[in-house]
């Protein structure tokens, strides 16, 4: 009886939880004979809940719940966001609310099918009908959309091939764009959205939920059309464009964030168990696809105010003793105030062409950052280095020269009037490198947060880099002034010298 009675309980809380009925079910992962698109038998997925799918599947159950009408998951690729979305979730909803109608929406009809395949297999397994008390219809055939026998009706479609059918309760539409071609164009940009709007959000009904799961290709793209102006990954209820509140979960692949909505520190990795520590690094070397794909931050491949031409990557940067070496700081003063403190170090060769060496940037209190600018400039030994006068006159100036006499760190430091328009500030690095360009190296691992911060500025959420080498550009301006002739006083009338008496004399400075 006892035994009975633990089932039963087990039963009830694996239909009400989906998190419980994840844990009791086999979840497909990978088809049994690959080659076969057909087949019907899948490997269970052995790996444990990450940290990250623990709280997805949270969300996902306050979906079911109806604390969150929308739902938009923001995921590095690799992350299981599709096992969980498009497989599990609904197979569990629809056991759990009969007649009840899902959608699932890929940008091809081929990803739908196989999700719709997996999601069946559920639903054979004896585990779910104990727990539900339905089975696969017998009047079921296609794999992209079959029924329960409670009612329940599953629809797999392929967003630009056409949705038409039922009305649905609820509609999951996940990854709509198919890769870097398809989110590069203007024209198959818009047919998705326009097929997103017209053919899928007119398929719910009155009440229906929506979730959304996506990794993001283009600042364009279906969240990015969705999301609000400016938005900077942040995480919770959000009022967005489409003039609806969205419930955003964004996960990038490492933490940007001090307020990670996994609790993250800045530069931890999403789900380390399974992503090693070597994982992400081939993914660096593209820029623009580790802020996209990976941290969730499409930034334009063409800046309006830095082109991507003028960042000229090197495989290898020339020695430090045929460099005229500067540097230049812009000052977070309080570590907490979301505010990055960079340090940038630039190299200038014989035939002027200007490295960004090496580049520091962490939001941190003034002890560590002043300990980071001692070993750059130990490291590196600069002429001058460039900062802003009103950040270094916060209390912070003492502390850092005692500790550069401590370490016996010598640098001339030049100070700069802060200017109020950040694009002022730029100008003297933006013409320096629309002439002769910035060679950065290749393989930097800072190289991905530059390039895209360069190409959302000014409209950006952050500016620091831009400003640290901002800073060395008027540095440099400083510096090389161009000679030019300069009149002197006019000499006393001599009415004896034959030399027109208003004669001006010119001498070269």
């Amino acid at each position: 009886m006892r035994s009975l009675l633990k089932e039963i309980e087990g039963r009830e809380r694996a239909k009400r939880n989906l998190l419980t009925f994840a844990s009791a079910i086999e979840i497909p992962g990978a088809p049994v004979r690959p080659d076969d698109e057909a087949c019907e038998e899948f490997r269970s997925v052995e790996a444990a809940f990450g940290k990250h799918q623990l709280l997805w599947l949270n969300c996902l159950q306050r979906v079911q719940d109806g604390e969150i009408k929308r739902l938009m998951g923001l995921m590095p690729p690799g992350s299981a966001k599709s096992t969980y979305t498009s497989i599990v979730f609904p197979v569990h909803v629809m056991g759990r609310f009969a007649k009840t109608q899902v959608i699932v929406a890929n940008y091809g009809s081929d990803l739908p099918r196989r999700w719709g395949r997996k999601a069946r297999a559920i639903t054979r397994q004896k585990v779910f009908q104990r727990v539900f008390d339905t089975q696969l219809s017998s009047e079921s055939a296609a794999a992209d959309e079959w029924a329960l026998s409670n009612g329940s009706e599953y629809m797999g479609a392929g967003l630009l091939t056409g949705i038409t059918g039922n009305r649905a309760d609820g509609v999951i539409w996940d990854d709509l764009i198919k890769g870097r071609e398809q989110a590069d164009s203007d024209l198959i940009r818009q047919k998705t959205w326009d097929a997103y709007f017209d053919d899928l959000l007119t398929r719910k009904k009155p009440h229906a939920f929506e979730i959304g799961i996506t990794t993001r290709w283009h600042e364009d793209d279906i969240a990015g059309r969705i999301l609000p102006e400016g938005y900077g990954g942040e995480s919770g209820f959000i009022d967005c464009r489409d003039g609806n509140r969205w419930y955003v979960v964004c996960i990038p692949a490492e933490a940007e964030r001090a307020d990670d909505v996994l609790g993250r520190k800045v530069g931890e990795r999403i789900w380390p168990e399974w992503f090693g520590e070597k994982h992400f690094a081939p993914f660096k070397r593209n820029a623009r696809t580790w802020a996209a794909l990976y941290q969730q931050r499409p930034a334009p491949e063409e800046g309006d105010y830095f082109k991507s031409q003028w960042l000229r990557p090197v495989e290898k940067l020339p020695a430090k003793h045929t460099l005229r070496i500067y540097g230049g700081s812009d000052y977070a003063v309080t570590a907490d105030g979301g505010d990055y403190t960079v340090h940038a170090v630039a190299g200038l060769d014989a035939d002027g062409r200007l490295y960004l060496l090496d580049l520091w940037r962490k939001r941190a209190a003034s002890d560590e950052w002043v300990e980071a600018f001692c070993d750059l400039v130990a490291e590196w030994k600069p002429i001058g280095w460039a900062e802003e006068q009103g950040q270094i006159k916060s209390g912070v100036g003492p502390f850092l020269e005692r500790r550069m006499r401590d370490r016996k760190i010598y640098v001339a430091r030049e100070r700069f009037a802060a200017r109020g328009d950040k694009a002022v500030r730029a100008q003297s690095m933006r013409g320096r490198m629309a002439l002769e360009g910035l060679y950065v190296p290749a393989a930097a691992p800072w190289l991905a947060d530059f390039r895209s911060e360069l190409a959302s500025f000014p409209a950006g959420r952050h500016d620091d880099q831009v400003d640290a080498i901002g800073l060395i550009g008027q540095l440099l301006d400083r510096m090389f002034v161009p000679s030019r002739p300069k009149p002197t006083e006019k000499p006393p009338r001599d009415r004896w010298n034959s030399a027109r008496s208003d004669e001006v004399n010119w001498k070269v400075v």
